[in-house]
């Protein structure tokens, strides 16, 4: 059985385990402007109830040069910290360890991108900071070798860790989702978390950006939770034809109700049988 994971506290307190009810994450891609986050955050915490927030300060992987890419360190962490003022559980990325503990202080959840997950210097300065850190699996390994990042991290004394699926490399500008991971992953110990959203991408095939195929987030994240997962990680977004990243791939907020309704159905079947 995997460890179990808490962020916040109170009322707004969120659990990872395989044994706990489905635990999400979710928020925009990047953060749009201050009065965005905020309005966002709310929107989804009126709609799932205690969730963690999740937005990007600087998307430095973006496809082209001209892409948006989001407020910068200073700016963006102030703004998570504003949300998380409210109440809210923070999710941010980071990408270099010079950012680890400066993004510590405003948010309770450091993510380690998919394309960093074998970065060890990035990994350490995470877990040192004490805060729980979600690694990305990447989309270039297998779901065993993950359990080596999370090793990375623990080996500081952290074990408040999270792993997350987002898909495999297949072909040329596809992904594809191998439910087996899942579980393999879940052997290593650790909450298992299943990004709806990104693995619906298509990378690069918008030639300049990246595309997406929104209509499979559910059947995917259908076939996820019915596998046994702790967490549900989905991009949102109230208009994603307008999001400033990755919308091609977002949920439409107003389809997060429905969807959500539908996953903790399945949750609750799953876990009463654990």
């Amino acid at each position: 059985m995997s460890r179990t994971i808490q962020v916040g506290s109170g009322p707004a307190e969120v659990t990872f385990s395989e044994r706990a009810p489905l635990a999400l994450i979710a928020g925009p891609c990047v953060i749009e402007s201050e009065e965005h986050a905020l309005w966002i955050s709310r929107r989804i915490r009126d709609i799932a109830g205690p969730f963690v927030f999740k937005a990007s300060f600087d998307k430095a992987n973006r496809s082209s040069v001209n892409s948006y890419r989001g407020p910068g360190i200073e700016d963006g962490l102030r703004i998570l910290g504003e949300v998380r003022k409210l109440g809210i559980p923070v999710l941010t990325d980071i990408h270099e360890p010079s950012q680890a503990q400066k993004a510590a202080d405003f948010v309770d959840i450091l993510q380690i991108p998919a394309f960093l997950c074998r970065q060890t210097d990035l990994l350490l300065a995470a877990g040192r900071t004490g805060n729980v850190v979600n690694i990305k699996k990447g989309q270039f390994i297998g779901p065993a070798d993950i359990a080596n990042a999370a090793e990375k991290v623990a080996s500081t004394g952290n074990h408040r860790i999270l792993l997350t699926e987002r898909g495999s490399s297949f072909g040329y500008n596809n992904l594809v989702v191998d439910m087996r991971a899942l579980a393999i992953m879940r052997g290593s110990g650790y909450p298992v978390v299943f990004d709806a959203t990104h693995s619906v991408q298509l990378p690069g095939a918008a030639g300049n950006a990246s595309g997406g195929q929104p209509e499979f987030i559910e059947p995917l994240a259908r076939a996820a939770t019915a596998v046994g997962i702790a967490g549900l990680f989905v991009e949102v977004h109230e208009s994603p034809e307008h999001a400033l990243s990755d919308g091609a791939n977002a949920l439409a907020l107003d389809f997060l109700p429905a969807l959500l309704r539908r996953l903790r159905a399945i949750d609750n079947l799953v876990k009463s049988s654990v």
